[in-house]
């Protein structure tokens, strides 16, 4: 039997902003847990890049922080840090750059991955030199962070200047929702079960539900998040992605282009929200001091420390015009500050046509799959059933749950751990392709330009809780209510 965890072939991953939270938190720890289950050749390197003036050993120090190993894994931080190097550069100086190709030309047939955990102003800049030093060619790929501009003109520019240097199939624009264990089990779902795809379309689906919460504050991203605000940060990329994973037809294969190509489709079949509809649906937000996690936080302004009509909660209501989808709304959700942090796709069917008990066995409920991204992945159908007992017939609404960690009594991966091997193994399957980065600023850009024309600063909402009330009024208009409480 094949191993499940294969090695893949030894490559050179070098992140621009080396030293920064990603990096940190989310990248080297994840090359370290694919390290410890075998799958990263000897000869394969990991290199950070940054502006700070350290070295290897100051770097590894740094990293070995942030890995904060315990019990078995500890004993293997030596060993892994072993092929974690650092190079001080400038993406915007000549300074280093001949030094830092000559160390790549030290393993020419290693694979290479540039990964850009930079703000985008840098991406040109740091293409452009990777370029010049004749770094691009071969195997080597380019790993894009989000956001990719700020609109589509911007997007444009980043897209032209490094589609001068890589190539499109050399181009990973990540999104690490789609890395997620539950993401791709609804693939699994959907098209290796005959139980739902014949329902999943307008006659047997009553609308749909995308929820990403957080209960953190901006942080130290302030500055950046006040550019961006929630509709940049999480709609345009992040849930986008996730309509398009639960919206579209099956694709002829799982080749990358057969589901990049579904995809486009469903982007480029979303209604257009613009100033003549984006007040009725669409709700701005902005946390106010409150409470989070059992403790007293400030608001968003005192944490900026300034003025701003930055929105840090969206909530929308959007359809898909096409024969699958006509007439089912999508409710979509994301904010900062909210009660707990959750991020959930839920599919809600239509009630049977005709209740054949009586009033004095309950109401019979929709039938939901709820599929949980984060923290604990899983997936629940709930379903009505009869409460045991003599007592007379009396329904309960309760779930099939899974949890994927007790079903399978494994840790998930990381979805960057994933994502990282696929670009090692030149597998852009979950990654965005440029034309739909286009389809989706085609779609948000309008809604950004009503939100400025409007003249209307975000509703205020307390943080720890789930948004304005005028979010609530949404759905409620609708007849029909979030799924809070993690049900």
């Amino acid at each position: 039997m094949s191993s499940p965890n294969p090695q893949v072939q030894s490559f050179d991953l070098v992140i621009f902003g080396g030293t920064g939270d990603l990096a940190a938190r989310k990248l080297l720890p994840a090359m370290f847990h694919r390290f410890v289950d075998g799958q990263i050749p000897e000869n394969s390197r990991i290199i950070g890049i940054a502006r700070e003036a350290t070295d290897d050993a100051g770097y590894r120090e740094q990293m070995r922080k942030a890995l904060n190993a315990e019990g078995p894994k500890a004993e293997k931080v030596d060993a892994f840090l072993k092929q974690v190097f650092y190079r001080s550069l400038d993406a915007r100086k000549d300074a280093g750059w001949d030094d830092f190709a000559a160390l790549m030309a030290e393993r020419p047939d290693n694979v290479r991955v540039f990964y850009l955990s930079t703000s985008p102003d840098l991406f040109i800049d740091i293409c452009t030199r990777l370029g010049s030093h004749r770094l691009n060619e071969g195997a080597s790929r380019v790993v894009l962070e989000k956001p990719i501009g700020r609109d589509l003109q911007s997007a444009n520019q980043i897209n032209d200047a490094v589609g001068q240097v890589f190539n499109e199939s050399q181009t990973y624009r990540i999104d690490h929702y789609l890395g997620k264990e539950t993401v791709q089990n609804l693939l699994a779902l959907r098209f290796g079960n005959a139980l739902f795809e014949p329902l999943w379309n307008a006659e047997h689906i009553d609308h749909v539900q995308i929820t990403v919460a957080e209960t953190l504050g901006v942080g130290n991203r302030a500055a950046y998040y006040n550019r961006a605000g929630a509709l940049r940060d999480m709609v345009q990329n992040h849930i986008l992605q996730l309509v398009c994973m639960v919206a579209m037809e099956p694709p002829a294969s799982l080749s990358p282009d057969a589901v990049r190509d579904e995809k486009l489709k469903v982007l480029r079949s979303l209604k257009p929200i613009d100033a003549s509809n984006a007040a009725h649906l669409t709700v701005r937000g902005q946390y106010r001091a409150g409470a989070a996690e059992g403790q007293g936080v400030p608001g968003y302004l005192e944490e900026l420390g300034d003025k701003s009509d930055t929105e840090t909660f969206v909530a929308l209501k959007t359809e898909i015009a096409n024969w699958r989808w006509a007439g089912v709304p999508f409710y979509l959700r994301t904010g900062k500050r909210l009660p707990e942090r959750v991020s959930e796709i839920v599919v809600a069917f239509k009630s049977v046509p005709h209740s054949i008990f009586d009033a004095s066995a309950g109401a019979i409920a929709n039938n939901r799959l709820v599929l949980r991204l984060q923290p604990d992945e899983g997936v629940k159908l709930w379903l009505t059933i009869k409460h045991p007992g003599p007592g007379g017939l009396r329904l309960r609404h309760v779930p099939l749950d899974m949890s994927f960690a007790e079903a399978f009594g494994v840790s998930q991966p990381d979805a960057y751990e994933r994502l990282l091997l696929d670009v090692v193994r030149g597998n852009p399957t979950l990654f965005m392709r440029r034309d739909e980065v286009e389809a989706a600023w085609l779609w948000a850009d309008p809604i950004l330009d009503a939100w400025a024309c409007s003249g209307e600063s975000p509703k205020p909402y307390t943080a720890g809780t789930w948004g304005p009330s005028a979010s609530v009024a949404l759905i409620e208009r609708d007849g029909r209510t979030w799924n809070d409480g993690g049900e």
